[in-house]
């Protein structure tokens, strides 16, 4: 029997809890981890043959905890102590582990599929972008405390695994700072890095011996965006240095490339993409490559096509302090669904709508200052990005999380929503005037619906069974309190607070 909206809420004892999120406080609904080990994150990772493999078994529970890996094929070992999965494999292959971890509390174990091929992050990126909280007072020491800060705060046992220098480690010659300057390439044309960043060959051994993965950004251009040096008729030598450094990452902006392109055409927007894709396929380590061009020439139609794991989708979310929130609504929902992205990404190339805006960030006048989402919209933001399947990197500061924040950035059902092995990215599936439902299917078979209110006032939302293509009684589960919620037919409703989501996954009731 389909239950009516206040009924069931009544019957979970919900009602206060849609009642505090149509305020402004913020209120925490992620459950702490138990002390017994669960292994999260995600459920496939690729490789190319012959690169270093580096994994780290994402495991939340109480330490000391062991680790072991069934089925592991030849060249890879896993360290049983910090679950850190190590080597190298020579030949393509898929192959199927068991993942498995113990402490005193209890055992856990979890299917994983490896596969050795040519296609990377089969999975949407997880990790730390510098960009949003130092902008151009980024520097080794920040890098190394943002990796410390992932495994500290425990980011890295829910499957956050990228530490990504974003702008501003290179030099920039017209700088007044002695810090920015210094000789930009060494004489074989190789990029240096400035002052700030005095070994980046030891920032990459400190982050990689945490288990963690290390990221970069340059420019095709001459310069990047904030007037560094970029790698503009150096770009073989330039990928060559990121790889005797050792990243694995690479954010290529387009910036001041505007003024090489020859014109607007789509052979133009494509050809520094092609260039540097062609490079890094040629290197003997895997290094994922996010183009970063803002959208234009509606770069999801080719953005595979070139080479690319990753696209932004609209310009800078966080550009404007104060309007993060417009920007969310507008290029997160609106260019998503008005260009129907979902039939673009998927397993090896994602969508990416810019970064997680939560925290503490630069408020681009010398300082940081809390982000002006609200508590609503900063769960519809994470909720929007897992259901669409977009790269979950967090860039506000990762050294001051307070509990509602982590709650945010570690929820496992909803990461493992984002996560998805199908790795088919979800759609806006009802729109009635500021109310939203979009879906996504799921490799088990279920369906993970957000109830979006993107309106200023507590609305009821309708998710329809004829809207989502279900039929027949259902199991809800609300995913961000990790609570089922009983069983409906024919739809399921919600309280949703303005600005706000409701999240929840729904499976076939037996």
């Amino acid at each position: 029997m389909k239950k009516t909206l206040f009924s069931l809420l009544a019957a979970i004892g919900l009602l206060a809890v849609s009642s505090a999120l149509a305020a402004a406080a913020p209120v925490t609904l992620t459950p702490k981890p138990g002390p017994e080990p669960r292994i999260n994150g995600a459920k496939v990772f690729g490789v190319r043959p012959g690169s270093p493999f580096l994994f780290t078994i994402p495991a939340t529970g109480e330490r000391p905890m062991t680790f072991a890996v069934d089925g592991l094929p030849a060249g890879l070992r896993v360290d049983p102590a910090t679950g850190q999965i190590t080597g190298m494999l020579k030949d393509k292959g898929e192959y199927a582990v068991t993942f498995r971890a113990e402490n005193s509390k209890g055992k856990a174990s979890r299917g994983f599929k490896i596969v050795c091929g040519d296609t990377l992050a089969l999975t949407p990126h997880m990790g730390w972008n510098s960009w949003y909280v130092w902008e151009n007072h980024v520097t080794d020491k920040i890098m190394r405390d943002a990796a410390d800060a992932m495994a500290a705060s425990g980011m890295m046992d829910h499957g956050y695994m990228y530490i990504n220098i974003d702008d501003c480690w290179a030099v920039r010659p017209d700088a007044k700072d002695p810090t920015l300057l210094g000789e930009p390439r060494d004489k074989a044309g190789k990029v240096n890095s400035n002052p700030r960043f005095p070994d980046m060959k030891a920032l990459t051994d400190y982050i990689h011996a945490k288990g963690l993965k290390a990221g970069i950004y340059t420019s095709p251009g001459v310069f990047t965006c904030a007037g560094h040096v970029g790698a503009f008729g150096h770009e073989k030598q330039d990928i060559e240095r990121f790889v005797e450094w050792g990243f694995d990452f690479l954010k290529y902006d387009w910036c001041s490339y505007s003024a090489k392109a020859k014109d607007k055409s789509r052979a133009e927007y494509q050809k520094p993409y092609r260039l540097i894709s062609g490079i890094l396929k040629a290197q003997p380590r895997d290094i994922v490559l996010n183009l970063c061009q803002y959208g234009m020439d509606n770069v999801w139609e080719w953005g595979r096509e070139v080479g690319g794991n990753s696209w932004r989708t609209a310009g800078d979310l966080g550009g404007d302090f104060d309007k993060i929130g417009l920007a969310l609504f507008r290029d997160g929902f609106d260019v998503y669904a008005k260009n129907e992205l979902h039939k673009f990404g998927g397993p090896g190339a994602w969508n990416d709508p810019d970064y997680l805006l939560l925290g503490y960030l630069s408020n681009w006048k010398g300082g940081t200052a809390l982000t002006p989402l609200t508590p609503n919209e900063q769960y519809a933001h994470v909720s929007l990005w897992s259901l669409v399947a977009a790269p979950l990197i967090f860039s506000g500061d990762i050294t001051r999380l307070d509990d509602f924040t982590l709650g945010l950035l570690t929820n496992d059902e909803v990461i493992d929503v984002d996560q998805d092995p199908l790795g088919k990215p979800g759609r806006r599936m009802a729109k009635t005037g500021d109310l939203e439902v979009w879906g996504r299917e799921l490799e088990d078979g279920s369906l993970a619906v957000g109830l979006f209110n993107r309106g200023s006032a507590l609305a009821v939302v309708t998710a329809n069974w004829k809207d989502l293509g279900l039929s027949g009684p259902q199991v809800v589960r609300d995913l961000w309190r990790q609570k089922d919620l009983g069983t409906s037919d024919g739809s399921f409703e919600a309280a949703v607070g303005p600005h706000g989501v409701v999240l929840v996954r729904m499976r076939a009731a037996k």
